[in-house]
């Protein structure tokens, strides 16, 4: 069924299920609970694994926030409680396709058993139908590595994006000048352009995002940040040519302005220096915090207030203002 209510297209194919406890059915070397599909489509051969909740949210949550000390155990609770409102909440957004999320970045990391520890499953049970709520429903619950310092509004985020009262600059700081996620590999950190590297990239990215000619790219005369964000993200960047510019809205700029062709650039939180020669860009540094587009819950930030004696609920309810810890089932 579609979330209107409607029926929705059947999707025919072979399963295997598995019927026997610690039995697994197997998909490239990796072993899944419940039943995997077979299914044939435009694009050849999906696999879909169907699974109980509760069972998801424990493929998921290793590959999402890692394997917890002791100290840390409400960061990983509160992952939980997210991982499980994010799925819930999104429950039909695929349905066109015969499934309700995909098992990577574009919804959750889902590893199947691989992804289970003892600890784990301790943190599903503990919080077993717990979910975020507002005003009576569940949220949209995003998640991100490192805010840097403050996590970011929803507008800085995504283009297209509502605005959420739960989803507003929060906070980090953890007293006399340091933050919960300071201990974060990537709390910081520095990227650099010559004026080859620079041109290279641009060339690639600003057709794709920006609709803009690649190969004919005119000289790079200045970039510079043109507008700031309510948490002081970077909300439009701007790339001065020799003959005209362009404005790169703020959750086009991780893609635009890549360290490699392959990566995207950490966060839109960093400060710009630009060296130029005979009216052209040859260097450009970014120094910058935070790793993701830094909306909702800062994973780094949760470990280390776990690590401070905070409980998952207030983690969860500071990241998330306004809300309240709910259980559904």
């Amino acid at each position: 069924m579609q979330p209107d209510g409607s029926r929705s297209e059947r999707h025919g194919g072979i399963s295997a299920v598995n019927v026997t406890e610690n039995r697994f059915a197997t998909v490239g070397g990796r072993r899944y609970r419940g039943r995997v599909n077979v299914v044939r489509d435009a694009s050849g051969l999906t696999l879909l694994n169907r699974v109980p909740v509760e069972s998801y949210v424990a493929g998921v949550l290793a590959g999402e926030i890692g394997i917890r000390r002791n100290d840390e155990e409400q960061a990983l609770l509160a992952q939980a409680v997210v991982s499980r409102s994010f799925a819930l909440k999104n429950r039909g957004r695929w349905e066109a396709l015969g499934f309700d999320a995909w098992a990577d970045v574009r919804d959750q990391v889902y590893n199947g058993v691989a992804g289970e520890t003892p600890e784990v499953w301790s943190a599903v049970r503990r919080t077993a139908g717990e979910v975020l709520e507002y005003d009576g429903a569940i949220i949209e619950a995003y998640f991100h590595s490192t805010c840097g310092g403050r996590t970011a509004a929803v507008e800085e985020a995504f283009n297209t994006a509502q605005s959420r009262p739960y989803l507003r600059p929060v906070s980090d700081a953890s007293g006399r000048g340091h933050s919960y996620c300071d201990l974060s590999p990537r709390f910081r950190w520095r990227e650099e352009w010559d004026s080859a590297k620079l041109r290279a990239i641009l060339s690639r990215t600003l057709p794709t995002v920006m609709h803009v000619g690649g190969d004919g790219l005119q000289r790079i005369t200045d970039v510079a940040v043109s507008r700031i964000g309510p948490s002081g993200r970077v909300s439009e960047l701007r790339i001065v040519f020799e003959h005209g510019d362009i404005s790169v809205p703020g959750p086009d700029v991780r893609a635009v302005l890549r360290p490699e062709s392959g990566r995207l650039l950490q966060s839109t939180a960093f400060q710009l220096s630009v060296t130029r020669q005979d009216g052209q860009v040859t260097r450009l540094v970014a120094a910058g915090a935070g790793s993701g587009h830094g909306l909702g819950l800062c994973q780094w930030g949760a470990v280390g207030r776990a690590r401070a004696g905070q409980e998952y609920r207030n983690i969860l309810t500071t990241y998330f203002p306004g809300t309240t810890v709910e259980r559904l089932y």
